[in-house]
């Protein structure tokens, strides 16, 4: 990752860095004691589904504000905001995207140490602290109305979301308030189960068989490899010598007859359930370990079952041996594409931290990598010959406004390009994509690059605007032109999903297609300098907003040429249509969301479109929410379908309406529970309810079923992590973590309610299931997270608790952590009161769980009545 400040943006700096100093009578020091916070009022206004919200701004500077010396920006989760039916002393203005500002009236007067309150009202309920205003900074003006100085607000408070007016989204949100109570209601459907009902391996193997006796795995034991795996052996060696701090001797060839316990990696015929692609079967005995895979990923997924058989204490208490039960284990995935999407666009993460994610889905047998580096808010990738990209798309900070050939802040990332802790800014160069590349390689992950046209497309925009600008100056107007992704006379008014006003690329530009066509070839050149050729490429192609191409001439110039064409709403399908050959002729087998192979009726909605069929072309299907059958009507279309459902696949979904959970809700909340429980061939059985908390089954009413006929055509799964609300290593992975173990299971291992038609005996099944896994998270795989690649930031869920008749009762939704307790206002350790019964109590109680590891939730409090 490099940092660049590009030279159109110097201005700003300047502003930033040196006008803050001091400037007449606004100095920097002055303009941070202007304290800010702000307050959700209520979701239970009118119109339902609206939101009241209101600034406090307190003036501890010494000098006055004014209808005119000032403005606040900040970025917001995008909701469009009404207009005051009360005059207020300033409005809350859209800007674009996540990006708004506070405009002060014309006679708006603040003096020194007095308050003001701005109240505003907006479309959408608001219930996260992470939906709240973010990155707020001054931009103080002179008497011309030009931009003086910009100042970071040092002092800013959102206050805590407490009532059922805050919580809960109107009258037609369904679900409860969230509390200790609630929580254990809901946990009494799980009990504690014996280490000898836990899952060793996750995701389980489709057999695996114990037998009585113990290895003794110490560094005693010789790696051996057959030619071809020294890689995985590698790798095996590096793990074991993790946990038992030894080294293993490591040989290429296989052992003789009396060469002594050994670890014995090889390739042979193994087909298990059908499957002889990345299969395997390991054995324990008193000889040691063997480990016969299909070909060397299922060699690579066998060494990673045999590191979960390791005993968790092993990793808790390092020894220089494991004690490994005798077992038989064979095993092959149910789909062969696995995948998990990570969007660092909208919020940065550095190549270390990819890293992480990578071992993280090596683990647990991920074997693709959707690697979304191009979005509005960011483009994270090198590409030679196209600097603006990094130089200006990389990057975000305080602009003079949308038309500006740079990116305005969002999600916080302030006025400042490479502000310390903010996420905004960064990219890969060349080297650390090559790297990424062949790190996931020898993981045996195959890495998908994904460039998101015609929407989702604001930082490429941005950046060969200002391309076009440099050039200009420079007198080279065909150079200019030859990137150029808009039409600089298109008046289209348009909103995208995320309150984007200018994030289209022109399709009627020649010099789009060959952009596109420049930056597929320079990928393909990182791949082959890593070694690899890259056959597939992911395309994007969603979230084309209405009104986009209506008031183009260039557009309307097409249009003209071809009569065919039934309008704009036509044209996302005659994109995609111009790029496939285009990516077909580079022997590109072509991913992209669901709209690539849909169109669009005069009415706006989207129908299954045949003319790709047969053509190498894979749509993931997101959206079972909005239109609950599409996987299944694409999939009988006869189309190779990813079904990466919205409400079982996104870890960005929060894990319950908790405000402090941070995270997303449009969708629903999402946990590891509702990852693992999903059935691909099925999903109407594992789709139980709406974002409101509504049952969905009356949505399911008409729809179409997966024909058996079609269950080929699910080419497999894939989960999903955008980025709006990750902010950095930590958050991202308490958003992966335990949810990726659930996921995991139902990208690799067979649903055995899936065709079972009765509904309380498939509950069951899943119930019972369920309970099952989560006592072997709790208690065995959790605990390993920690010690880890030096320790992942998984969640630990917070207990429930309830005082009866004066006794404290408490329990927790993963079986088997331990629960802790105080009763002096102090916060619970690991040395405080362990739960074990109910228990006589009074008074305020703090509780959190803890698992093997130490590793513990938030605090649960419960109060006796």
């Amino acid at each position: 990752m490099r940092k660049i400040i590009p030279y159109s943006l110097i201005l700003f700096g300047l502003l930033i860095f040196i006008g803050c100093k001091k400037s007449g009578e606004i100095s920097k020091e002055q303009a941070e004691k202007i304290s800010v916070s702000w307050k959700l009022v209520s979701n239970f206004i009118e119109p339902e589904g609206s939101f009241e919200a209101k600034f406090t701004i307190k003036n501890g500077s010494n000098f006055a504000l004014d209808g005119s010396n000032w403005k606040l920006f900040f970025n917001m989760s995008p909701r469009p905001i009404h207009s005051n039916k009360v005059a207020q002393p300033a409005v809350i203005e859209h800007i674009n995207g996540d990006w708004y500002k506070m405009v002060a009236a014309k006679d708006f007067k603040l003096a020194a140490g007095d308050s003001v309150t701005i109240t505003y009202t907006g479309t959408e309920g608001i219930i996260k602290e992470t939906d709240a205003p973010m990155g707020l900074y001054f931009v103080f003006y002179d008497q011309e109305g030009k931009e003086k100085d910009i100042v970071q607000v040092a002092d800013f408070t959102v206050e805590p979301f407490l009532t059922k007016e805050q919580i809960l989204r109107g009258t037609r949100d369904l679900k409860q308030v969230p509390t200790s109570e609630t929580r254990y209601k809901d946990n009494l459907a799980y009990t504690t189960l014996g280490a000898d009902q836990l899952l060793k391996i996750i995701p389980s193997p489709v057999k695996m068989t114990s037998g009585a006796g113990t290895f003794t795995l110490t560094s005693k034991a010789n790696v051996f490899y057959q030619e071809g795996l020294e890689t995985e052996a590698k790798l095996l060696i590096e793990k074991l010598k993790a946990v038992t701090g030894t080294d293993f001797p490591i040989q290429k060839g296989l052992p003789q007859p009396a060469s002594g316990p050994a670890i014995v990696l090889k390739t042979g015929a193994v087909n298990v359930n059908g499957i002889a692609k990345e299969a395997y079967k390991l054995n324990v005995d008193q000889n040691g370990v063997v480990i016969v895979g299909s070909d060397a990923a299922g060699v690579f997924y066998g060494v990673q079952s045999l590191l979960q058989l390791i005993p968790t204490a092993s990793y808790i208490k390092k020894a220089d041996s494991a004690i490994l039960g005798y077992v038989q284990v064979e095993d092959a995935p149910r789909f062969y594409f696995r995948s998990m999407h990570l969007d660092v666009g909208r919020n940065f993460q550095t190549k270390e931290s990819i890293k992480r994610v990578l071992d993280l889905l090596a683990s647990y047998k991920i074997n693709h990598f959707l690697f979304y580096t191009t979005e509005d808010e960011g483009w994270r990738l090198e590409i030679d010959g196209l600097p603006e990209l990094t130089q200006v798309g990389a990057q975000r900070q305080h602009t003079s406004g949308i038309n500006a050939p740079a990116l305005h802040p969002g999600y916080g990332s302030g006025p400042v390009a490479y502000d310390k802790d903010k996420y905004g800014s960064g990219f890969y160069t060349k080297a650390d994509f090559i790297e990424i590349l062949k790190y996931a390689h020898e993981r045996h992950i195959k890495v998908i690059p994904e460039v998101n046209f015609p929407g989702h497309a604001l930082a490429a925009i941005k950046s060969m605007e200002a391309r076009y600008e440099r050039l200009m100056k420079e007198g080279k107007e065909k150079e200019a032109n030859e990137y150029r992704l808009i039409d600089p006379d298109d008046k289209s008014v348009y909103l995208s999903a995320q309150a984007y006003k200018n994030n289209v690329v022109c399709v009627a530009r020649e010099s789009v297609y060959h952009f596109y066509e420049k930056v597929v070839d320079e990928i393909g050149k990182m791949y082959k300098d890593a070694g690899l050729t890259m056959d597939t490429f992911h395309t994007g192609g969603d979230e084309v907003a209405e009104g986009t191409w209506t008031k183009s001439p260039m557009i309307d110039k097409l249009l003209k040429e071809h009569p065919e064409l039934k309008g704009p709403k036509s044209l996302q399908t005659y994109f995609f249509r111009e790029l496939l050959p285009r990516l077909e002729k580079r022997n590109l087998k072509v991913h992209g969301w669901e709209e690539v192979a849909l169109t669009k009726t005069p009415a706006g909605a989207y129908l299954s479109n045949p003319e790709f069929v047969g053509h190498a072309v894979y749509p993931y299907i997101w959206n079972n929410v909005f239109d609950v059958d599409l996987g299944n009507r694409m999939a009988n279309d006869g189309y190779q379908v990813i079904l990466c459902n919205v409400t079982n696949f996104y870890f960005d979904m929060s894990y319950d309406n908790d405000p402090k959970e941070p995270g997303l809700y449009w969708a629903g909340f999402v946990g590891a529970r509702d990852m693992w429980t999903f059935s691909p061939y099925n999903m109407f059985t594992t789709t139980e309810e709406t974002a409101m908390g509504k049952p969905m089954k009356e949505e399911f009413v008409g729809k179409q079923l997966l024909k058996p006929a079609a269950r080929k055509n699910v080419y497999g799964v894939e989960s999903q992590l955008w980025s709006e609300t990750i902010k950095g290593r930590d958050m991202m992975e308490y958003s992966i973590l335990p949810k990726l173990l659930g996921f995991a299971e139902s990208a690799w291992t067979e649903r055995k309610w899936e065709n079972v038609a009765d509904d309380a005996t498939r509950k069951k099944m899943i119930q019972d299931g369920w309970n099952q896994f989560a006592n072997s998270m709790a208690q065995r795989h959790l605990p390993r997270l920690k010690y880890l690649n030096g320790g992942y930031n998984y969640r630990i869920p917070m207990p429930g608790a309830v005082i009866e008749n004066g006794e404290l009762k408490a329990n927790t939704e993963l079986p088997g952590l331990a629960i802790r307790y105080t009763t002096d206002g102090s916060e619970p350790t690991e040395q405080s009161q362990l739960y074990n019964a109910p228990v006589k109590i009074s008074g305020i109680v703090k509780l959190k769980s803890f698992d093997l590891a130490g590793k513990s939730s938030r605090t649960s409090v419960v109060a006796s009545k």
